[in-house]
């Protein structure tokens, strides 16, 4: 078969169930993703001559799904559904699928505990600690997490912070944001949409291509929107604390191809785009051509009240079509995708 021709979707795919969360049935689905290759001619990924990744960014029940902390919208649905799809009707195209799984613990910089004002109060999700705040003492390092962060030394960890939002300032990244807990490693919140996980499973038993998951943003003492590299690595000493993932931006350079989704766009999936080119440029800045953005994939943070990012997701989205990346959508055949096929 022609491996970029899409198929139809399997029988136990259900389109009205990606909002919801359940067990994926490996045992059942194996053999069901067995018969399904052989019945449409999908070969092993090890057969592939034009090699294709995709790069799923955090597509985890705690953006993607209704009533969970950091829920995108319904838009995030659609999002997922449209990402499901495409993974079916392209198994024979897609060579290797890696995740991303944004993963925190309570005490991290950027959630609520951290911080206290003058009155001891934490500051609410959607607030943004400038440096301009920790400075003026608006917001100040809640001391008894020293404890936990620290080893106890609380002028430490004032310091860090004190080097922290100095080095967001300087960089022109986003300001230090406290968000809602959220992604919390061992809950619910930290799987991936169970429509998702569902399809990798059985792109990874249908190809015999392994699928790569890849933790990020574990470390309390920084931000980690990019899959490839923290916010800030360093301390106030300048001793590194975290590092870029050189392992997964090699990996991820390997292929032919390149193609992302996933949650958000103005944060996740913007950041891992930027380091990705970033990189490009560094090696053969006509590489870019090779990344593929699926548009109708992905969703801007919108916390109602608090902040919209809707205006800087689009903004990135410009930059990176300036800078050569091909921005697609994920119902139009591939075949139609600019520079996609080899001539």
């Amino acid at each position: 078969m022609d491996r970029f021709r899409a198929i139809e979707l399997p029988p136990h795919y259900d389109s009205s169930k990606v909002a919801e969360v359940w067990r994926v049935a490996y045992n059942q689905l194996a053999p069901q993703a067995e018969e399904w290759a052989k019945r449409h001619g999908v070969l092993p990924a090890s057969s592939d001559r034009l090699r294709v990744a995709l790069v799923l960014v955090d597509l985890q029940n705690t953006f993607c799904t209704p009533g969970f902390e950091l829920y995108v919208g319904d838009t995030a649905v659609e999002d997922s559904r449209r990402l499901s799809e495409f993974i079916y009707r392209h198994l024979g195209a897609i060579t290797h699928i890696s995740v991303t799984l944004d993963t925190h613990r309570a005490m991290q910089i950027f959630h609520p505990i951290f911080f206290v004002d003058a009155e001891g109060r934490h500051p609410a999700p959607g607030s943004a600690v400038t440096r301009q705040d920790v400075e003026s003492g608006v917001w100040k390092v809640n001391e008894t997490v020293a404890y936990s962060l620290a080893s106890g030394d609380r002028d430490a960890l004032k310091a860090h912070l004190d080097h922290y939002v100095a080095c967001l300032d300087e960089h022109s990244r986003y300001a230090l944001t406290v968000w809602p807990y959220h992604a919390m490693l061992g809950g619910i919140g930290h799987a991936l949409v169970s429509s998702v996980e569902e399809a990798c499973f059985f792109h990874n038993i249908a190809r015999k291509s392994q699928t790569d998951f890849q933790i990020k943003g574990d470390h309390p003492l920084t931000e980690n929107y990019s899959a490839l590299r923290p916010e800030v690595t360093t301390g106030p000493s300048g001793a590194a604390i975290a590092k870029r993932n050189d392992a997964l931006l090699d990996r991820l350079l390997s292929f032919d191809r390149i193609i992302v989704a996933g949650q958000a766009k103005s944060h996740c999936v913007a950041w891992t785009v930027d380091d990705l080119l970033e990189e490009i440029n560094r090696r053969d800045p006509s590489l870019a051509q090779n990344l593929y953005l699926l548009e109708d994939c992905t969703s801007p943070v919108i916390i109602p009240g608090a902040v919209d990012f809707t205006e800087a997701a689009n903004e990135a989205f410009e930059r990176f079509r300036g800078a050569g990346v091909r921005v697609v959508r994920s119902t139009d055949p591939i075949s139609d995708w600019p520079g996609f096929l080899p001539r």
